[in-house]
C-alpha cells in the first residue's frame, strides 16, 4: 500500500511542480486554431464527398 501511496504523491507533485502548464491565452490560441483546422478538414470531406456524389451518379447513369 505505501508504494501506491507513494506513487499517488509523486505523480500529484510532478503534475504541479514539474509539469510546465501553457498560459490562458497560449490555450485559447491553441483551441482557436484548432477549431479552424478542423473546420477546414470538415469542409474538404464534405467537398470530397459531394464532387464523389456526382461523378458516381453520373457513372451509373451511364451503364
Amino acid at each position: 500500500m505505501s508504494k501506491l501511496s507513494e506513487y499517488v504523491k509523486s505523480s500529484y507533485d510532478e503534475l504541479m511542480n514539474k509539469v510546465s502548464w501553457p498560459s490562458w491565452d497560449d490555450l485559447q490560441e491553441s483551441t482557436i486554431i484548432v477549431m479552424i483546422a478542423a473546420l477546414i478538414i470538415a469542409l474538404l470531406i464534405g467537398v470530397i464527398d459531394i464532387a464523389s456524389g456526382f461523378a458516381l451518379g453520373f457513372f451509373y447513369k451511364l451503364f
